[in-house]
């Protein structure tokens, strides 16, 4: 028997509003990133694979509306659904101009079944020019504007070579909440420096913001990166998955029952992974969220305080 989610999850989110499963469709637009192509002085996050945690299917030339309709036909196969969001994942997708943005966009969401977009982004690659272009999407459409905020804490930031700071962050969202964008906030957990006292912080910070929702995800290891030279030099310790799961069942408890929590754990590539082993093993992983808020009689909300 299947246990009861105890928090806002996603999925039923979506089907709270459409009355049916919407399953979501990654593209890859090949769009770059300032803080990879020498724009910014920091030279990309620590962390980051070479494709920006892109699929690589735009270099091998295949368009956003091929791509959609590969993963709709795969949908349709294995969950027989009719509606779809299309989810701009790799890099940085509004880094480029309104007229491309608009380009793609619209491309996007000519796709029959399409109800939506989430697009994936930095804080310092949006004004209000562009904010104000998807918030007329938002009009007819869901909308979800998904910023990679990682951590609360400028020193974290700064030393995972982020570019931007907090403050950056919640102008960006604040700027697109009064648009009615809906805005998600991305959270690594087991950064370097960071011990639970930091991460739980930025737990309490984001409910106090009133965001959207949060996707949180585990820090892992993955090949040729700067943080691999760190965890094979011994100055940087990965979370134990035990460790990882009652963190972010505190980080849960902390945030307002309102904010939609996107996803609790990463999904590496089995072919860059460097560490750690059991990061593989996701299934494995929400199972134990599940049964660790159950027998402690944790749920989302359960410590928040404004």
């Amino acid at each position: 028997m299947s246990i009861e989610r105890r928090y806002s999850d996603y999925n039923k989110y979506l089907r709270s509003i459409y009355g049916q499963r919407v399953q979501k469709i990654t593209v890859d637009t090949g769009l770059g990133c300032p803080n990879r192509d020498g724009t910014l002085a920091s030279g990309g996050c620590i962390y980051c694979n070479s494709r920006g945690s892109g699929s690589g299917l735009f270099n091998k030339g295949l368009s956003i509306n091929e791509q959609i309709e590969m993963g709709r036909r795969a949908m349709i196969r294995r969950y027989k659904a009719s509606k779809f969001l299309v989810y701009f994942q790799s890099y940085t997708n509004t880094y480029t101009s309104c007229d491309n943005m608009k380009r793609m966009y619209d491309e996007a969401l000519s796709v029959p079944g399409m109800v939506g977009m989430a697009i994936g982004t930095r804080s310092d690659c949006v004004d209000e020019e562009k904010l104000d272009l998807i918030a007329a999407y938002a009009r007819e459409y869901l909308v979800w504007v998904e910023y990679g905020l990682q951590s609360v804490h400028d020193s974290t930031l700064k030393r995972i070579n982020r570019g931007h700071d907090f403050e950056s962050f919640k102008t960006a969202a604040a700027l697109s909440r009064e648009r009615g964008i809906n805005v998600c906030a991305h959270v690594i957990l087991g950064l370097p420096g960071e011990d639970r006292a930091m991460m739980l912080e930025t737990a309490r910070v984001l409910g106090e913001l009133g965001i959207d929702g949060v996707k949180l995800h585990l820090l892992y290891v993955v090949k040729g990166t700067p943080l691999e030279v760190m965890w094979k030099n011994g100055a940087y310790h990965c979370l134990e998955q035990r460790e990882y799961v009652d963190i972010l069942c505190d980080f849960l408890e902390l945030l307002p029952k309102s904010v939609i929590i996107q996803r609790v754990t990463g999904d590496p590539h089995p072919e860059e992974l460097a560490a750690p082993a059991w990061s593989m093993e996701r299934n494995e992983t929400f199972k134990m969220i599940q049964e660790t808020m159950a027998s402690r009689d944790s749920f989302q909300g359960k410590r928040f305080s404004k």
